[in-house]
């Protein structure tokens, strides 16, 4: 990997930014439009238990707008989630064009029957940026919680 900019670590860091504010609005096709046509989405926890990781989910882009399609039909816990992220590391592959970035997740949900606000999980993005066009894309996004117990209701990727 490659620390020397082939790109512009602003651009990459919002578009990581964005993706939060995007799904926070549950701007689903925003957060769409943001990502590869080849994109990959995997959400896991480490179980101490099992010694390996489970998955929560693992989709494809046309997978996640055919989840994005359904959930008005599904059972969900609609309190809003907030999802704060930090860009901690960006490292640049100069011969496939992309960036691997790490930041922190921090999700906040606000009840809607009291307004109070607790941490919901807490994790890590490990994201591949495509710096190929003119604006960087998400590749892939996996989602590496600390957090293992999410309760029912949460279809809603992070």
């Amino acid at each position: 990997m490659s620390t020397k900019l082939n790109g512009n670590r602003v651009d990459v860091e919002e578009l990581i930014y964005q993706s939060c504010m995007l799904m926070d609005e549950k701007d689903f096709n925003g957060f769409l439009g943001l990502c590869d046509d080849g994109f990959e989405y995997v959400l896991t926890a480490y179980s101490w238990e099992v010694k390996k990781d489970m998955i929560f989910l693992d989709h494809s882009k046309k997978e996640l707008k055919e989840l994005f399609d359904l959930l008005p039909k599904h059972n969900t816990d609609r309190n809003p989630l907030t999802r704060n992220a930090v860009v901690y590391k960006v490292d640049y592959d100069d011969a496939k064009k992309q960036a691997n970035v790490i930041s922190t997740l921090q999700v906040y949900r606000t009840t809607q029957d009291g307004g109070r606000t607790g941490l919901f999980a807490v994790g890590k993005y490990h994201d591949t940026v495509s710096l190929k066009s003119g604006k960087p894309t998400l590749v892939k996004r996996h989602v590496k919680l600390d957090t293992r117990d999410l309760g029912c209701g949460h279809h809603i990727p992070f």
